[in-house]
């Protein structure tokens, strides 16, 4: 029997490959382990800890041993140091063995988190062990694709390279504090406004605050990102995730091995489910290749940028834990205590998996067990030709310009039901592609690839394995069946997890979308928009509609005339803001005596008005009525104008309009109840009604109502125009028609 380690420091614990390393730790060995995990929100670390008892990772074991002594044993034999890796000062427990694998595994990571965590962890982790005295041997976990574009066999040596990484991590500290710099000069935060401006400066100046300031945050990450990325490209690297794993690699060296001390350097390639351990398939939610699997599955992947002849280079993640498990119970297996081991836990050197195989294990899966569409009809995956001469780049390109101009010209038309098919397809063509984009962006240096991984030496350390160690412990990839991993363990895991994010995901879209049964209660609030929602009529029809019975016949044309003339007027006023809008309009009525308004609203125009109601607008406010909930009805428009609907609502909330010597001066009283306007309102008449606006229901079609919507718990878009059909899309609010009841 090998050495077993004593005391085991691990770091990454709640990641994909520390869950595992920690539960063969528990279930193989009698160490205690010691874990360093930051608190999240209102979670100590001790407790995110504990929550990992209940994971998949350790179902195996808890049956084994059963729940009560599962329990027991992780409580006596673990322990969490609180905090953040990057701060960890000193280390005061006794450690033999360290296994360091916390990093951030993302590929376009900002280049700030992804040096805090792969360069200043590794950084905080050997100098607090350092001050604190301790000599253990350091298992560093790393990745195969450290050494940066190349072609050939990469040795298992260290990355020849003359970076500092000292001056790489000091750059990208400060490169936060210089975008946010950048990013607050008058040229750029202009910018913001006016993009917050055009896509949402009908719902109001609060919103439009709001949307420029996530535009600038959205903007500082993206420099981040693509910071990291060509910086890493600068340098020879394919993205910012392998460019700091080289950095930390090298911080392991000088500041772990170059003092002295014992250090492992593990290299896994991309890692996927468990062959064996701790049970064929497991893997705690997709990784790496995963998102590329599924998306092909769903359909939407009709070709891809990757050489047929490169080797994809995948690795079970037991295989890589054993390897693990094997240096913590081996030890250093230098001949100085200086000098670093590397093994890169691989299968492209002694089993390789070419892209155009792997490829066809995925379709022939697909094809056997197809993932089904919205429908519920078989999804037939597409073939791949492996165009040569950046043939799918060029296609690509084309479709997002084809794209874009139909967004142009999408955003220009009124809403109908032909026009919002146009726009949910284009959605759905905007989403595929921009997915296809970031898998092309992301994995093509990984599936373009000319490099192969040497493992030499994880084999002859798997060849120091004493007989008898139980095969679900070792870590030979030239016992990989590829065709069974493929087809018997991990698709039938990735479907399986995909058809339960599907599941949840499917649930929450209906729940949201769904018009639901009113629940009764005093408590619950319903609020109608007037045009266009509980009426079919707008505040320019409503104008016209009402001047044809107070002003003389010989006048109509010259109203019209004039009206016409200010359409560019009104139209931009508009598309600025909705209540700029109203009281530009509102100047028309200057003049008209409130008399002529009260005569024709009391005869046949607010006959024809109720005549005008839509039907599911009636039997909506009915069934609210019944349910015994407080209707409201709340429009821009002049109070007088919405008189004859007062008999259907507990409260008509509407625009008044100043008087003198009997004629409206065209000049609101009040600010017109628009957008936010109407959202502060909601929330100030709830408090003071006692209304619960969790429950409560809101009716909209203008993408001016989303400010109020979003303050119900059922908001639903009646009949709306395009933008706020987009937003509803979006969030799943339900989308009705109530042309007809």
């Amino acid at each position: 029997m090998p050495n077993q380690p004593v005391n085991v420091l691990l770091t990454g614990v709640t990641g994909f490959l520390g869950q595992a390393v920690l539960e063969r730790l528990l279930s193989s060995t009698d160490a205690t382990i010691t874990t360093v995990i930051r608190p999240k929100g209102s979670q100590t670390g001790r407790a995110r800890l504990d929550r990992l008892l209940r994971k998949p990772v350790f179902a195996s074991w808890r049956r084994a041993v059963g729940d009560a002594e599962a329990q027991r044993i992780f409580a006596e034999r673990t322990a969490v140091i609180e905090g953040d890796l990057s701060t960890l000062e000193r280390i005061d427990v006794p450690v033999d063995v360290v296994v360091h694998s916390a990093s951030t595994v993302s590929f376009d990571a900002p280049i700030d988190e992804a040096f805090a965590n792969n360069v200043g962890g590794p950084q905080a982790l050997y100098g607090a062990l350092s001050a604190s005295g301790l000599d253990p041997h350091v298992i560093h976990v790393s990745t195969c694709y450290v050494g940066g574009i190349a072609k050939g066999l990469r040795p298992e040596t260290s990355v020849d390279h003359d970076v500092d990484w000292r001056a790489e991590l000091q750059a990208a500290r400060v490169a936060r504090a210089e975008a946010e710099a950048a990013s607050r000069t008058p040229e750029m935060l202009q910018t913001f406004i006016d993009q917050a401006t055009a896509g949402h400066g009908k719902e109001g100046p609060k919103t439009v605050a709001r949307a420029s300031e996530q535009a600038r945050v959205d903007w500082i990450t993206a420099r981040m990102v693509e910071l990291g990325r060509t910086r890493a490209r600068s340098l020879g690297w394919t993205d910012v995730y392998t460019f700091s794993k080289a950095m930390g690699e090298r911080v392991a060296e000088q500041e772990w091995a170059g003092k002295g001390h014992r250090l492992s350097i593990v290299r896994p390639s991309i890692i996927e489910s468990a062959l064996r351990h701790p049970v064929p398939g497991w893997i705690d939610g997709f990784k790496v290749a995963d998102p590329l699997i599924m998306a092909y599955a769903k359909g939407h992947l009709p070709e891809f940028p990757g050489l047929p002849d490169s080797v994809l280079d995948v690795i079970p993640v037991d295989y890589v834990v054993n390897v693990v498990l094997a240096l913590a119970r081996l030890g250093h297996q230098g001949p100085e205590a200086s000098d670093a081991g590397y093994y890169q836990v691989c299968s492209g050197a002694s089993n390789p998996l070419p892209f155009h195989r792997m490829y066809g294990e995925v379709r022939t899966f697909f094809l056997q067990h197809p993932l089904q569409d919205d429908k519920g009809h078989p999804i037939v995956v597409p073939t791949w030709r492996f165009p040569a001469n950046n043939a799918a780049e060029r296609s690509l390109r084309f479709k997002e310009r084809l794209s874009a101009l139909g967004s142009r010209i999408g955003a220009a038309l009124p809403s109908s039901p032909l026009t919002q098919r146009w726009t949910s397809t284009l959605n759905r063509m905007e989403r595929g592609l921009g997915s296809l984009r970031n898998y092309v962006d992301l994995y093509q240096s990984y599936t373009r690839t000319e490099m192969l991984f040497d493992d030499q030496q994880t084999r002859a350390l798997g060849a120091k394995l004493p007989a008898g160690t139980p095969e679900d412990e070792t870590f030979d990839v030239r016992d990989i069946d590829w065709t069974h991993y493929w087809q018997d363990v991990h698709l039938p895991a990735m479907t399986s997890l995909a058809k339960v994010h599907a599941r949840a995901s499917s649930a929450r879209k209906a729940s949201r979308s769904k018009a639901r049964p009113l629940e009764s209660g005093t408590d619950v609030l319903a609020v109608f928009d007037l045009e266009g929602t509980v009426l079919p009529s707008s505040l320019l029809t409503q104008y016209l509609s009402i001047m044809r019975f107070i002003r003389p016949l010989g006048q109509f044309p010259s109203e019209l005339v004039d009206l016409v003339g200010k359409t560019n007027v009104y139209l931009k006023a508009e598309r600025r803001d909705r209540g700029e809008f109203v009281r530009a309009f509102s100047r028309r009525y200057a003049g008209t005596r409130v008399t002529d308004i009260e005569r024709a609203v009391d005869g046949p125009w607010g006959e024809a008005l109720m005549r005008s109601l839509r039907p599911g607008a009636l039997a909506r406010i009915e069934q609210h009525r019944a349910a015994g909930h407080r209707t409201v009805l709340v429009t821009g428009s002049l109070d007088l104008l919405a008189a004859p609907l007062a008999p259907l609502f507990d409260a008509v909330i509407a625009s008044s309009m100043d008087v003198e010597d009997g004629r409206l001066t065209g000049y609101l009283a009040t600010p017109p109840m628009v957008d936010e306007a109407r959202a502060q309102w909601l929330k100030d008449y709830a408090d003071k009604h006692g209304i619960d606006l969790t429950r409560s229901h809101g009716y909209g079609d203008s993408v001016a109502d989303v400010s109020w919507l979003r303050l119900v718990g059922r908001p639903v878009a009646v009949n709306p125009d395009l933008p706020l059909y987009r937003v509803a899309s979006r969030q799943y609010w339900p989308i009705e028609d109530w042309k007809r009841s």
